[in-house]
């Protein structure tokens, strides 16, 4: 896919030429000044009539009518030097690879010290080139019948680099493919319909994922789940002629199995409801309620990519809720796997149920630190929109290291508040230790604070996922569906994390 060379010839056949363009006085310098002589410097003159903007995101081709070896050159805008980030250079780079995939290419060459600046080096630079190569090029193929036109694909990029070593530039290019292909894993997930991804096959899915990159793998069958008393999860199951799975990946990155960080998914593969039944128009789309078990599994894979020293275990609770003469009601009370008895108010909030058994499983499995993860709440949306994920926590600390990961990640959360009146609301049930629905008001963060009463004292981040697994819009960094959202903010909390007194 990438092919590093530290010597730029301009001679050299390519199908393109990717030029990065900062906003500044003096256009061309060094290996850029040698190719604008190639041009006799009519490049130059382009850029002084703005045929070729500098312009932060702008994609200016220009032919290069045999001058040079390639056939073609993109110049992308970066804007000024002082305000580029690496954010902003993704999204210009998954502008521009949509731009050359829709030209048909098979392969380009990009220069990678022209887009260097003092603030991002050439080693962040290939990663969010592979990044957003990635995910900007991403397409679910779905299941229309396929033509039998060959299809020509970008799949080979060379990156030419005199600044810095071609090995590093190699290892950059590497990770940030890996954290791009995760989120893609991930995104294809959500996008597959739930008849096609059942809890069995999500489970087969992580099977092969702990064989790819030698995790330890557990699978509960239902007789197992039932053993472990986890009727939370049970119940939400109960309408589903579908088996429920719970599915657990461990990694061990150290010497010994402490400080494990907990990653938990909801893996809710199609909700209709239940009982309390969505609208007709509501009810289309719930095939993507498993967005947080995708975002678990694409961390995970990427975990597997870049073998960081910490140890995780992922748990993933995974059923379908469904209607039947079996399924759960409003007015049930249920007893979950920490003994906990819970009223049920509302069958359409089974995925807090879910969750409170997988979050008391990784504690089971060692969990020192929780971050769960779900597709949780229409209040979330109502609240915060559809661009910014939903936060709680009962530890600022380690929230602090979850929003520290999503702003690298470039994928936007913010804190909704956790205080005592919220978790009473939860607790008010003349029948049982909690209610699962105690009404509208607050919906996210009443929601949220549900899960916090099996976190109990282990630190615990939430994330709800409702507004941004899934985008009506194409985007730089992707098409129209899945977003594959906090996938790569997981996976650097991870990375980066450190332990923390709690």
């Amino acid at each position: 896919m990438f092919h590093v060379k530290s010597e730029f010839d301009l001679a050299t056949i390519h199908e393109g030429l990717v030029i990065g363009l900062l906003d500044k006085p003096e256009k061309f310098s060094g290996s850029l000044a040698k190719l604008d002589t190639q041009f006799n410097g009519q490049l130059t003159e382009l850029v002084k009539s703005g045929d070729i903007s500098a312009k932060l995101k702008s994609i200016s081709k220009v032919h290069s009518f045999g001058k040079i070896g390639s056939k073609r050159i993109w110049f992308v805008g970066l804007g000024k030097e002082k305000d580029l980030t690496f954010d902003k250079l993704k999204e210009a780079f998954g502008k521009l690879f949509k731009d050359v995939k829709a030209s048909k290419l098979e392969e380009t060459a990009i220069y990678l010290d022209s887009f260097i600046t003092e603030k991002l080096d050439g080693l962040d630079a290939a990663h969010a080139l592979s990044e957003a190569f990635a995910l900007s090029t991403y397409q679910f193929e779905g299941y229309k019948q396929k033509s039998n036109e060959p299809e020509r694909k970008l799949e080979n990029l060379t990156v030419y680099s005199e600044a810095f070593v071609a090995e590093d530039v190699q290892v950059s290019l590497t990770v940030g493919d890996a954290f791009g292909q995760g989120t893609n894993s991930a995104r294809t997930l959500v996008n597959i319909p739930g008849n096609l991804l059942t809890a069995t096959d999500m489970a087969n899915y992580a099977v092969e994922l702990a064989s790819r990159y030698e995790f330890e793998v557990e699978i509960l069958d239902k007789t197992e789940i039932e053993k472990l008393g986890m009727g939370a999860f049970l119940a939400v199951n109960q309408g589903s002629t579908e088996p429920p799975k719970m599915i657990v990946l461990k990694y061990q990155g150290r010497d010994e199995w402490t400080d494990v960080i907990g990653l938990v998914g909801k893996g809710i593969t199609f909700d209709t409801g239940g009982y309390s039944i969505k609208t007709k128009a509501g009810i289309v789309g719930m095939k993507t309620d498993m967005g947080g078990a995708a975002a678990v599994l694409g961390a995970m894979e990427i975990i597997g990519e870049t073998r960081p020293e910490q140890n995780v275990v992922a748990v993933i609770p995974s059923t379908d809720n469904m209607i039947s003469g079996n399924a759960f009601k409003p007015d049930d009370v249920i007893t979950s796997m920490s003994g906990k008895t819970i009223e049920v108010l509302n069958t359409d909030a089974e995925g807090r149920l879910v969750l409170a058994d997988a979050v008391t499983y990784a504690k089971h499995h060692g969990a020192e630190y929780l971050v769960d993860i779900a597709t949780l709440t229409g209040g979330v949306i109502t609240a915060l929109g559809l661009h910014t994920t939903g936060a709680m926590t009962n530890h600022e600390s380690l929230y602090e290291q979850v929003l520290e990961a999503s702003m690298e990640a470039g994928e936007q959360m913010w804190q909704l508040p956790l205080f005592e009146s919220e978790k009473e609301r939860v607790r008010n049930s003349k029948v049982a230790d909690l209610n699962n629905s105690p009404g509208s008001e607050g919906h996210a963060i009443v929601a949220g604070a549900f899960i916090g009463e099996f976190a109990e004292g282990t630190p615990w981040v939430h994330l709800d996922i409702a507004g941004t697994a899934t985008t009506s819009k194409a985007y730089d960094l992707g098409p129209v569906g899945a977003t594959g959202v906090m996938t790569r903010t997981l996976a650097l909390f991870v990375e980066r994390f450190e332990p923390i007194e709690k």
